[in-house]
């Protein structure tokens, strides 16, 4: 998806309660989508509201209505669990370009197609070069003057990024806002007073998600082992599953 249409389904610009033209209107002009796309948007997942669209791009295929119930399910499982760690997938955007299907009725249930469906997304997303996204805090530091070097040290080895400094009018305070991975969040609070003497005083909430553009499929990224700990967690076979799973050919 292009940077920023996820973050708009999150605030409510971009609904599936929106009326279908209007949306399509809106994803043109600030998208550039095509209009008969984005008028064929079949459902957002996961939950059937979150940051991921499925798209009828099909022409002309047979009893497609009659899977679409089918392909929605498939497609809010994917999402609901993706295919690196079975997490969330964020702003990923499935485009149906055609459709194959058995001329007898018995054999397009349920019971074929969302299991099915849940493997082309797969296989979908394991060929389209996928990233994690980790959560990043915005966090506001207060402190005299003196302690300022102590929170840029202890930020910069944790990947935290300075993007603010002023001084409280009219006190010796200074603000530092910063951003800071939550995965490098754990005992922050302890690092920093102690770097800093007790003066400073932070405070974190979340602001938004950031792409970690390592690699999931190089065995020496530091974001391997992330995704190998989520999936010995959760119970998961190690290792992301091979294209060879989920890639099927007619």
């Amino acid at each position: 998806m292009p940077d920023g249409l996820p973050e708009d389904i999150d605030k409510g610009e971009v609904t599936p309660r929106q009326e279908f033209k209007a949306r399509a209107r809106y994803l043109n002009e600030k998208y550039d989508y095509d209009v008969n796309e984005a008028r064929k948007i079949w459902c957002f997942g996961p939950e059937g509201t979150g940051p991921n669209l499925l798209m009828d791009c099909t022409k002309g295929v047979q009893y497609l209505n009659e899977i679409k119930d089918s392909c929605v399910a498939g497609f809010q499982w994917a999402t609901k669990e993706g295919v690196l760690a079975e997490e969330n997938v964020r702003g990923v955007r499935f485009d149906i370009h055609d459709v194959t299907l058995h001329a007898d009725a018995i054999h397009r249930g349920g019971g074929q197609i969302i299991p099915t469906a849940r493997r082309v997304l797969y296989a979908g997303m394991l060929t389209a070069k996928p990233r994690l996204f980790e959560p990043v805090y915005l966090c506001e530091v207060q402190c005299p003057e003196v302690a300022v070097g102590g929170i840029y040290g202890v930020l910069n080895r944790r990947r935290g990024h300075v993007f603010e400094e002023h001084q409280v009018t009219g006190t010796p305070m200074f603000i530092v806002k910063a951003y800071l991975p939550v995965n490098e969040s754990f005992g922050f609070t302890a690092d920093l007073r102690s770097n800093t003497g007790g003066q400073a005083f932070p405070q974190c909430v979340f602001d938004h998600w950031q792409v970690m553009n390592q690699d999931p499929f190089d065995d020496s990224s530091k974001i391997r082992q992330i995704i190998n700990d989520i999936r010995k967690r959760k119970g998961l076979k190690e290792g992301i599953p091979p294209l060879d799973d989920y890639y099927d050919k007619l």
